[in-house]
């Protein structure tokens, strides 16, 4: 097997693209992304991906799904993506190229296990953008929610489309202001005298299956990480930067997460979280301090902001790489030649996100893109599990990956059922365009032979 620092070819890649240099009839990309990201800028980019809409949102779902067993499911969510984030950064600092796991399951496992990677993350992350618009249009005016989410789409758009550096700075100013909500949110509910430590009692009132439902759907809220091995073109040497940034990001978003859970549990307790459709609002006006009620849901919207910024960014820097292989129509592989950015796929997510938040109810989507997600990580944890014949190397991949399956399965059957039937579908085209490639080409043959 393949020792780790090699690719497929024996050698390391290096440099835009490099990883699929020297493979015969693979198409180059139009231009190179630019390097700007440090380690900070990596870090504040998966919080503000993490640590956005899905705890303002997931705990009530999940709370609903495990009762008591809601510390369980977030340990157990947290413990998959730790392995998720570790094969990751392996891989990223391998190959550091945009589009993530697309690439590594190309490189490592074969073209159709990158390409099902690159369907997985594109679809499902294009609904949570749609879901996380929407969230942002549910806050800041509910009663014209869907106008409110395409403005939101709109602007961010064009936010990425002057720059990555342009949406780091906005990134920071969001992470910042919503650690800062949920900061006070924290010392509200664990100052307030209706904080009953009692209420925290870890079992597992939703048996075994609740507590499995419950990480399957807070492992949404811990995606985030990904945008940072998708962004893997545009950070400085990223075969440092980026095994210490996902891990950084991770341990700091799960320090929040626990904090909030935490403060949330010890006053409405599993019951009353899981019946919550404002799990922190609820908290916070049960606590004794209604005043702090808008605040909260200003946070939930930038939160939302946050996570729909960086979503948007890796969408299109996945979509730039499937389509540098015609996965997807290569005028999306353009870079533009001012910015140095994917601006043609970065236009054509946004607007389909748009249409999507202009048209549709995406709330319950969050099952959904979690079943695609984590069919995204099991690839890259088979992809890291091909690194290095090592046994204790490969326990890390071999757990995440069979934490991904058995999440992805615990998720409720309706997000199951569809989620399967997107990927099976992303399949057949696949097997149809290799279908009919073949059959062009055997025509091809044929013709050359009769004039021979």
């Amino acid at each position: 097997m393949t020792q780790s620092g090699s690719g497929r070819s024996g050698s390391s890649p290096s440099g835009p693209g490099a990883s699929r240099a020297g493979r015969p009839g693979s198409p180059q990309p139009e231009a190179g992304l630019r390097r700007t990201l440090g380690v900070g800028d990596a870090v504040v980019i998966g919080l503000g991906s993490m640590v956005g809409a899905g705890i303002f949102a997931a705990l009530g779902p999940a709370a609903h799904a495990a009762g008591s067993g809601l510390l369980l499911g977030l340990g157990v969510a947290a413990v998959v993506a730790y392995c998720n984030a570790m094969s990751s950064a392996r891989l990223a600092a391998l190959y550091p190229a945009s589009g993530g796991t697309y690439v590594y399951g190309r490189e490592r496992l074969g073209e159709f296990w990158g390409y099902l990677a690159g369907w997985a993350f594109v679809v499902g992350k294009t609904s949570s953008c749609a879901a996380m618009a929407l969230t942002v249009g549910a806050y800041v005016w509910p009663g014209q929610a869907h106008a409110v989410a395409v403005g939101a789409v709109v602007a961010l758009t064009a936010v990425n489309y002057g720059g990555v550096q342009k949406s780091a700075w906005l990134t920071r100013a969001i992470v910042a202001v919503v650690l800062s909500v949920l900061a006070s949110v924290v010392v509200v509910c664990l100052s307030s005298g209706d904080a009953d430590a009692g209420r925290l009692d870890v079992g597992v009132s939703g048996g075994a299956g609740g507590v499995l439902q419950a990480a399957g759907l807070l492992f949404f809220a811990f995606a985030g990480y990904a945008r940072i091995a998708t962004l893997g073109e545009e950070v400085r040497d990223p075969a440092r930067t980026i095994p210490r940034a996902i891990p950084l990001a991770l341990g700091i978003a799960l320090l929040v997460y626990t904090a909030v859970a935490v403060a949330v549990l010890s006053v409405l307790g599993s019951s009353g979280l899981g019946q919550a459709t404002a799990p922190l609002a609820d908290a916070v006006r049960a606590a004794g301090l209604p005043g702090l009620v808008p605040v909260v849901r200003v946070g939930a919207a930038v939160a939302a902001l946050g996570s729909l910024l960086a979503l948007i960014l890796g969408v299109s820097r996945t979509t730039l790489a499937m389509a540098r292989d015609r996965h997807l129509p290569g005028t999306l592989a353009a870079v533009h030649p001012r910015f140095q950015v994917p601006h043609r796929a970065e236009l054509a997510v946004g607007a389909v996100v748009a249409a999507l938040a202009a048209t549709v109810d995406v709330r319950g989507a969050i099952g959904f893109s979690s079943f695609g997600v984590l069919a995204y990580y099991a690839i890259a944890n088979a992809s890291a599990w091909t690194l290095s014949s090592d046994f204790m190397a490969r326990i890390g991949p071999v757990v995440g990956a069979a934490g991904c399956v058995t999440l992805a399965f615990a998720l409720p059957g309706v997000s199951v059922v569809v989620g399967a039937g997107v990927l099976g579908a992303g399949a057949a085209a696949y097997g149809g365009r290799k279908w009919l490639a073949s059959r062009q080409n055997g025509r091809d043959s044929g013709r050359q032979d009769g004039t021979g």
